[in-house]
């Protein structure tokens, strides 16, 4: 397998039992062997994504000092700006060489996660800027949702399993810049080796390549999708709780040749997470006498909040 699976959301959201058990197949089994997709019929839209993207470069390009005024204390990094190098991979010191943003859930006042949720920062300089951002937030967010139904009826369970901790859950939408890479980086990559915290990432088309995913013998393998396609891959939340039946699959963004070192790439994982009470304890159904249970039972919040002080975006 030189490249990851392909399929089509539409399958999914047609009238034809059969096309939808066809989905639902492919994306299981795509999940159990590499726990990466690519996603075609999705419900962003290219103008949407066009339009996204020129504002995040906007953002980007602004100053430093300017973007500073977004880089929120004591929140974790949750909502706002976050500078270049402030977050590692599990594991590594160096810090990777990045910048990014953070779009994050929108409820209703009388919601009850209303107080759990850092409200989202307003950039006043771009006055399209989170209009834009709110929408691929919500858009990607009803994405996910029926990719969740579809994994609930791969593993067995109800298809509306998922529905009650992923719709307002702490879901991230997270622009991220790598810059121009103008020395020799000291063992640093533009993001190393890592699984992903959350149920499931769904990444629009990276303006530049770089993503690779790791299969199962140990080889890297670069992660290309159609310009119309979303990649999708499995979060440790979600591998936690199915006991690894399916994967959450390691994956890195390797800096470009050296003669496109003058290049930006930018980038936008939409990070599905749960409600932070969701159980991530082993499904029952996941557990027999090949596969014993392989983790403790833990809540998403815990679980999130371990994983961030692991990244140093919290202080112990």
């Amino acid at each position: 397998m030189q490249n990851i699976p392909s399929v089509d959301l539409r399958d999914f959201l047609s009238d034809d039992p059969k096309r939808k058990q066809k989905f639902v197949n492919e994306i299981g089994s795509a999940f159990e062997n590499i726990g990466f997709v690519a996603l075609k019929g999705h419900f962003l839209d290219d103008q949407l994504v066009d339009e996204l993207y020129g504002e995040i470069r906007n953002f980007f390009a602004l100053p430093i000092e300017t973007k500073h005024k977004y880089e929120i204390p004591g929140i974790g990094g949750q909502r706002g700006y976050v500078s270049f190098g402030k977050e590692h991979a599990k594991g590594r010191k160096e810090g990777d060489l990045k910048e990014f943003w953070h779009f994050g859930q929108y409820v209703d006042a009388d919601s009850r996660w209303a107080s759990e949720y850092p409200e989202n920062v307003e950039v006043t300089e771009l006055p399209r800027f989170n209009v834009v951002g709110k929408e691929a937030y919500q858009k990607l967010e009803k994405t996910g949702v029926y990719v969740l139904r579809a994994l609930a009826l791969h593993l067995g369970l109800d298809e509306f399993y998922f529905d009650e901790y992923a719709k307002e859950g702490n879901s991230i939408l997270r622009p991220i810049h790598y810059p121009p890479i103008t020395s020799e980086p000291e063992n640093a990559i533009r993001a190393a080796a890592h699984g992903d915290i959350n149920l499931i990432t769904l990444l629009m088309g990276a303006q530049g390549k770089g993503l690779q995913v790791q299969n199962h013998d140990g080889e890297w393998i670069d992660a290309i999708a159609e310009d119309d396609e979303l990649v999708i891959n499995v979060g440790d939340m979600l591998s936690r709780h199915t006991n690894n039946k399916l994967k959450s699959t390691i994956h890195q963004v390797v800096n470009p040749p050296r003669e496109l070192w003058g290049t930006s790439r930018y980038s936008i994982p939409f990070f599905m997470h749960p409600v932070s009470d969701m159980r991530l304890d082993c499904l029952e159904n996941c557990i027999d006498e090949e596969n014993p249970k392989k983790y403790e039972d833990i809540s998403a919040g815990e679980f999130l909040h371990e994983r961030l002080v692991e990244l140093g975006l919290i202080k112990k």
